[in-house]
């Protein structure tokens, strides 16, 4: 691994430092720091450092990134996009070791060095989509922690063998298991939500759970879940995906369900779309709830939209919230950053010593000046390894 030497950076804002990195770690972070003999001299130029940044909630496998224009002509109804999307992938042929990488790497370029990724699991795919990501990961392992989400985007009572399927995806390295609206799409929560904790306990691994469901359906699936993480002991290893029921329910309901999470350490994932009622944020963090942003689905047979650049995200995040203030935009910041890497499990994260040396430098003079104006990413420094400047990837790096 390279020793590089990074001079007159101002880490979140802070006066400017050095910060040395060696052995793929943070080094040291100090003033007029000495170059050892072995270092790679990198210029900030008073730059504003941020951590990598982290992506809590996407779907690498489906992306159609740099592929022609796909026309979008769905229903409107959450299993129209389903059975469509399926349909689309078996019939095309979907490469999702070609697409994740590419994805994958158009995050990295823009400072993306952490990632959760969901993966389809179904009984007309079987395995193919987890084992074309599960070599992404391997390709990146050196440069992006990527979290592969094992996830019946179908549904798991719906299609006789998926349970086998997802025991197998956990066995075969999937990160976490995913489930997906245990009444909507299931039609039994209970037993969709004792099949799928059964899986988890089994293997030992965090569940995050698609809980799209509205109102007092979404709040019953949510209640369902809270009783099995604490009945199988499993604090601090759930995480809700989306959780619009909690934009919707009367506030002493929410400000329950809330609390409860926060006692067993639920994580509520988020992006904020602008189309559905969304958790409140600033109450979910007030509440105690870790709040982690991400993307959703980029460029696929679900929506045109998205973009890799989770700068772009956070002030998504901050319009969806109407977070004005300088601090209020900084906790936009946060869920694609600290509260991100914290709600993902993601460890050794952060501008501290003995991190992994996961870096951005940008032309920004403050945290909220860097999610308003997105800035080209300067230097991105992933595992200790210039990855990308000024938005593009080193040539190495792009050839994986």
């Amino acid at each position: 691994m390279p020793t590089l030497l990074i001079r007159n950076v101002r880490p979140l804002g802070a006066s400017p430092v050095d910060v040395l990195v060696r052995g793929g770690r943070i080094a040291g972070i100090g003033t007029a720091l000495s170059a050892p003999a072995d270092a790679t001299i990198e210029e900030g130029g008073g730059a504003l450092l941020l951590p990598g940044l982290v992506e809590g909630h996407t779907h690498l496998d489906k992306t159609m990134w740099g592929m022609d224009w796909y026309r979008n002509e769905v229903g409107t109804n959450l299993i129209d996009k389903i059975e469509n999307e399926r349909a689309f992938r078996h019939a095309s042929g979907h490469d999702a070791a070609a697409q994740s990488l590419a994805l994958a790497k158009a995050f990295l370029a823009l400072g993306t060095t952490r990632l959760r990724t969901h993966v389809d699991v179904d009984t007309q795919a079987g395995l193919r989509h987890l084992e074309g990501t599960l070599r992404t990961r391997e390709a990146l392992r050196d440069l992006q922690q990527i979290q592969i989400v094992a996830f019946p985007q179908s549904g798991l009572l719906g299609r006789p063998g998926t349970a086998e399927l997802l025991d197998q995806s956990l066995a075969l390295g999937a990160d976490v298991l995913g489930g997906l609206d245990p009444c909507a799409i299931d039609g039994d929560p209970v037993k969709s939500l004792d099949v799928l904790f059964g899986i988890a306990d089994k293997h030992q691994r965090p569940i995050d759970i698609h809980l799209h469901e509205p109102g007092a359906m979404g709040a019953f699936s949510l209640d369902l879940i809270l009783q099995r993480t604490e009945a199988l002991g499993m604090q601090g290893k759930v995480a809700v995906s989306h959780g619009f029921c909690l934009g919707d329910v009367a506030e002493r309901e929410r400000e329950m369900l809330l609390a409860r999470m926060a006692k067993l350490g639920v994580v509520l994932i988020t992006s904020a779309p602008p189309s559905r009622s969304v958790p409140p944020l600033l109450a979910c963090r007030q509440a105690g709830v870790t709040v982690v942003g991400g993307n959703d689905g980029i460029r696929d047979a679900w929506t045109p939209y998205g973009n890799p650049d989770m700068l772009e995200r956070a002030m998504l995040i901050g319009l969806r919230y109407n977070l004005r203030r300088d601090d209020e935009v900084e906790v936009a910041l946060d869920t694609v950053t600290h509260s991100g890497a914290r709600g993902c499990g993601f460890e050794a994260y952060g501008l501290v010593p003995g991190n992994r040396a996961d870096l951005v430098l940008v032309d920004a003079q403050t945290l909220a000046h860097a999610v308003v104006a997105r800035p080209v990413r300067k230097l991105v420094v992933a595992g200790g390894r210039v990855a990308a400047r000024d938005g593009e990837l080193q040539p190495d790096v792009a050839a994986l």
